[in-house]
Parts: C-alpha cells; sequence; structure tokens
C-alpha cells in the first residue's frame, strides 16, 4: 500500500479549526504532508478539502476555486467578530422585516462588491494579523478589497421572535469573500445591525460536501478500514480536472519532471494538465506560443505504508 497522495473530501464539525483538522487527519492517515485548500472559522461547518502527500501541490490551484455556503443570518443584534462566536454590540429591532424586504435587497450584493475585512480575520495589517489587535481591543483602519458574490439566493424567512429574525441564504463567492461581512452588510442595508449565526460550506471548487466524509468516520476508517479509506482520495489528475488535459509520453513526462519545456503545438492555451500514459498527474503547465512548460510536477509513486497506516521502515 502507498502513501495517500490526493485530496480527501471531510466533512469539517463545528469546534475544531481548519488547521486542527488537518492535524487530525495527518495523524489518522500517518501522512508526511497534509493541508487544507480554504479555510473554515471554527464554528463552521461543512466541506474541507485536505491535501495529502505529494497532493499538497494542489492547494495553490484549488483554493483559486469559487465556495459556495448556506448561511444563516440573525437579524436584530450585531457582534465584534460579525458571527455568533462574538459579543453583541449592538441590538435594533426586525419586526418590520419580512421575506420580500430580505430578498429585495440581496441584488446589490452581487457582482464584484467591495468589503472591509472584519477585525477578527488573519489578514495583515501593518506587519500584524487583524484578530491579535482585536483581543487587546484595539480597532485598525482596514482598506475596503474588492471581492466577487456570483450568486445569493434567500432559501427561507423566520419572522422576528426573542428579538431576532432569521434569513437562511445560499452563497457562491469568489476567494476572499467573508460571509459574516455579507451578513453584517445584508443587516445595515435593511438598517437593523445583524451577524452570521450559522454557516456551513457545501462546496468548494470542484468538489461538493455530498463526496465527503465526517470527520470522527475519517478517523475510525483510518483505524478499522484503511483501504476503503484511501480509496476515497481523490487523485491528483482527478481533482484538477477543470483543467483541460494534454496527454504525453514517457521521454515527456521525464522531460516535464526535470523541468524542461515541451513541444505542444496542438494545446490549449493557459494552464493545463499534463498526464501520463497511465492517466497520472505529471505536472501542471501553462502552454502557449506551442509550447508547454511545467508550473509544478509530481514526481512519481509516494513511498509506502503497512496495513495499519504507519510508514514503512
Amino acid at each position: 500500500m502507498t502513501e495517500a497522495a490526493g485530496v480527501l473530501l471531510v466533512d469539517k464539525p463545528a469546534g475544531p479549526t481548519s488547521f486542527e483538522v488537518v492535524a487530525r487527519v495527518r495523524r489518522a492517515l500517518a501522512v508526511s504532508r497534509a493541508g487544507h485548500a480554504g479555510t473554515l472559522d471554527p464554528a463552521a461547518t461543512g466541506l474541507l478539502a485536505i491535501c495529502l502527500g505529494e497532493g499538497v501541490k494542489l492547494q495553490r490551484f484549488l483554493a483559486e476555486g469559487d465556495k459556495s455556503y448556506e448561511a444563516l443570518v440573525a437579524l436584530g443584534a450585531a457582534t465584534d467578530t460579525e458571527d455568533a462566536e462574538g459579543r453583541v454590540t449592538a441590538r435594533g429591532d426586525p419586526s418590520a422585516l419580512d421575506a420580500a424586504a430580505v430578498a429585495a435587497a440581496l441584488p446589490r450584493f452581487l457582482g464584484e462588491i467591495d468589503q472591509v475585512p472584519p477585525m477578527f480575520s488573519a489578514i495583515h495589517v501593518g506587519g500584524r494579523r487583524l484578530h491579535q489587535a482585536a483581543r487587546r481591543g484595539e480597532e485598525v483602519e482596514r482598506a475596503p478589497r474588492r471581492v466577487t458574490v456570483h450568486a445569493l439566493e434567500l432559501l427561507g424567512f423566520e419572522p422576528a421572535r426573542d428579538g431576532l429574525a432569521r434569513a437562511r441564504l445560499a452563497v457562491r463567492c469568489g476567494k476572499g469573500t467573508y460571509v459574516r461581512t455579507l451578513a453584517a452588510d445584508l443587516g445595515r442595508a435593511l438598517g437593523v445591525p445583524a451577524h452570521l449565526a450559522v454557516l456551513r460550506r457545501t462546496a468548494a471548487g470542484p468538489f461538493s460536501v455530498a463526496g465527503a466524509i465526517p470527520l470522527a468516520e475519517v478517523e475510525r476508517l483510518a483505524r478499522e478500514a484503511l483501504p476503503a479509506l484511501l480509496a476515497r482520495v481523490v487523485s491528483p489528475a482527478e481533482a484538477l480536472a477543470f483543467l483541460p488535459a494534454v496527454p504525453v509520453d514517457g521521454a515527456g513526462a521525464r522531460a516535464l519532471r526535470q523541468g524542461k519545456a515541451l513541444p505542444c503545438p496542438d494545446g490549449p492555451a493557459g494552464l493545463t494538465r499534463a498526464l501520463d500514459p497511465e492517466g497520472r498527474l505529471v505536472a501542471v503547465c501553462t502552454a502557449a506560443g506551442g509550447t508547454l512548460r511545467p508550473v509544478r510536477v509530481w514526481v512519481g509513486p509516494a513511498k509506502p505504508l503497512t496495513e495499519r497506516g504507519k510508514s514503512a521502515n
């Protein structure tokens, strides 16, 4: 058996950080390297694409993809973190709101919009992360960032009770979009303070949460049915199936792995996957001017594992 090399789709529970989920999967599978392709806040649940072994080279390509979420927005209270984990900083009366009013406000958040990053975020300003300043009670001036919201749909609305109305939204957005900031800004557009109450990621790039395995089940399968778990790892070639493919022969594969360019007069332009005769990913390349140039290469088979998932000596 070989070390897992590819992408494992994990359904993250609320509580652990994305880093902690990666660490638990890495321990369970005893892989040498692991990383994720897009952070989820600790309170958020849903799809976390974890790159394993040689698959960590996929991170930069997968992280650029769009993300989809189901979000529950609580209208009537704002928090300092813009989500349910924070301290309430303002309250307002949402009793006049209804589904029609919420739906009418959504189109203004479609397309390219400006967002001011939340203070409780990992963005660097002035050489330090914003959340570090926020925990010291400091407010740092932040420049708006341009983000893209591709789709925003009202799935359901609950009229005000206990001082809060609730709107359930489906969101599809580009890299760098803060859904909790979107929730707070929606509240401002409706004239009431608001925060993100619940967030679940349903898709990321080419992957859907429907294909993900709950974290506890990943750990159980790693102990009791490792081959079945490894069979769920998406190969690098399949993980990047959204890129066009260029077949190369054995000599071409060796050349690309050595960093050499190949002639490719009839190939597609832009980023491509170079696949060997067995359909395995050799490299991600740029194709231009009839030439294939490697950007990231995969060196070949990974090291073996024992049946218990530990590295062989």
